[in-house]
């Protein structure tokens, strides 16, 4: 006759069995939660953003910094209305790009036009004149890049300059072509980086070329990715998912418990 097992010998085993799944669903939920909850940190911090920046890109325009205030620029100044005046220097560089809703009548890949400019304060910064198309006719896009003359007030939003990341395409000097908003590398290309340049450029409205006058103005694309709700509810779901399959295990476990 075969003998059963003691009583401590039979509570004992499920308990063994469920330690380490227990721990490690534990620590598996510790960090799905919190991958969620940083989502929705993210969320507030994006809609925080794109309140800001729908706020600025409607507001009245204010004076351009001056170089004095350069040093607290912040992410916070980012698409800011300003307005500057003086003159456009000689040269001209271009940022690709490729726009799929547009403002004006020019869309699909082409280049942002953008000029040094010298302002009646003594310092300098680039200025994003607007689109041009990438197969424009050699005379059109000559007269397109051609800066104009004389005494300009120019009103836009402030860009901060962006270095590339390793991702980023290399500039190419030789066609002038900038694939990152380096302003301070634009400016040195053309000559003009011992002068005194603004960490910042503008990118002109359409105060300044209608739609119907290249280069296409007003081009600034305000459009931000927010998937974060989406990505809490799935990491929320993956910590509900691992609840039901440790609660699945758990009952397995105690339904072959011996008798």
């Amino acid at each position: 006759m075969t003998e059963k097992p003691e009583t401590g010998e039979v509570s004992a085993t499920p308990i063994r069995k469920l330690l380490f799944p227990t721990l490690a669903a534990i620590a598996g939920l510790a960090v799905l939660l919190k991958l969620g909850f940083w989502q929705l940190d993210r969320l507030d911090q994006k809609n925080a953003l794109i309140s800001r920046v729908e706020a600025g890109v409607s507001s009245n325009p204010v004076p351009a910094p001056e170089p004095a205030d350069w040093g607290g620029l912040t992410i916070e100044d980012d698409y800011k209305r300003i307005t500057v005046s003086g003159a456009f220097l000689d040269g001209v560089v271009f940022y690709y790009t490729a726009l799929t809703s547009s403002v004006g009548p020019y869309d699909g890949p082409g280049y942002l036009v953008y000029s040094p400019f010298l302002t009646n304060d003594g310092w300098t910064l680039m200025i994003n004149r607007g689109f041009i198309p990438q197969d424009l006719p050699e005379d059109v896009r000559q007269a397109a890049i051609t800066s104009p003359a004389g005494e300009q007030q120019i009103t836009g939003l402030l860009r901060l300059s962006e270095k590339p990341t390793w991702t980023t395409p290399a500039a190419d000097p030789m066609s002038r072509i900038w694939f990152a908003r380096d302003t301070a590398d634009m400016a040195s290309m053309l000559g003009v980086s011992g002068e005194i340049l603004a960490p910042f450029s503008v990118d002109a409205g359409l105060v300044e070329n209608p739609v119907s006058v290249l280069p296409q103005a007003g081009e600034t694309v305000v459009r931000f990715k927010n998937d974060h709700l989406g990505y809490a509810l799935t990491w929320f779901g993956l910590a509900a998912t691992l609840v039901g399959v440790y609660l699945a295990f758990v009952a397995h476990l105690l339904r072959r418990r011996p008798v």
